[in-house]
């Protein structure tokens, strides 16, 4: 579906979206971008994500000269308000009490690029989710775990526990785990 002799790299340390690109049966290789991910006061979560994924992008580029590059940045937003991952777990304990038997909102901005032809596509996925309502023993169980520490929202949905959380999601499920599928492999046709 996509040419296989193009050189794909994912500029990502999630090892949640190098499993999602995996499963679309893509070659590709992984590279890490350090970024400080500021949340800018005001800024509405579209521009957010699709600032993030951009200035990752203009990092990867830095150390890729050629093929496609993808980046991506995941946030949760609770009324209005963006959450981001959990600074210690008193912080994951307060995240997860907030989204208890709420709606939220996980944006995910993503970009790519094809070096060698200069095209770059900025986008963005928006996935409703709503949460049971959690005891605090839950809560406390899913932190001891260790896995809301480096998750935007303190939860994955792909996860054992975080997966229970979810009572209903609308729109795209591999939003909520880091990388819209679907409208990714709708762009990268596009830049090829």
């Amino acid at each position: 579906m996509l040419n296989k002799n193009i050189q794909i790299t994912l500029a990502s340390k999630s090892p949640r979206r190098r499993k999602l690109l995996k499963s679309l049966g893509l070659k590709f290789r992984s590279i890490s971008v350090d970024l400080n991910e500021d949340i800018l006061d005001g800024e509405h979560p579209i521009l957010t994500v699709k600032r993030l994924s951009l200035h990752k992008l203009e990092l990867a580029k830095n150390k890729i000269k050629s093929g496609i590059i993808i980046t991506a940045d995941t946030i949760v937003v609770l009324n209005k308000e963006i959450i981001g991952k959990p600074k210690n777990e008193k912080d994951a304990f307060n995240i997860l009490k907030n989204l208890s038997g709420k709606t939220h909102i996980v944006y995910t901005g993503f970009a790519i690029e094809n070096v060698d032809n200069q095209k770059k596509i900025i986008d963005y996925e928006k996935t409703k989710v709503t949460f049971r309502v959690l005891s605090d023993d839950e809560i406390n169980e899913y932190i001891k775990s260790g896995s809301p520490m480096d998750k935007a929202g303190a939860y994955g949905i792909q996860d054992d526990y975080g997966a229970l959380f979810v009572s209903k999601i609308n729109g795209c499920y591999y939003n909520v785990v880091g990388l819209p599928l679907q409208k990714l492999f709708i762009n990268l046709k596009k830049i090829i």
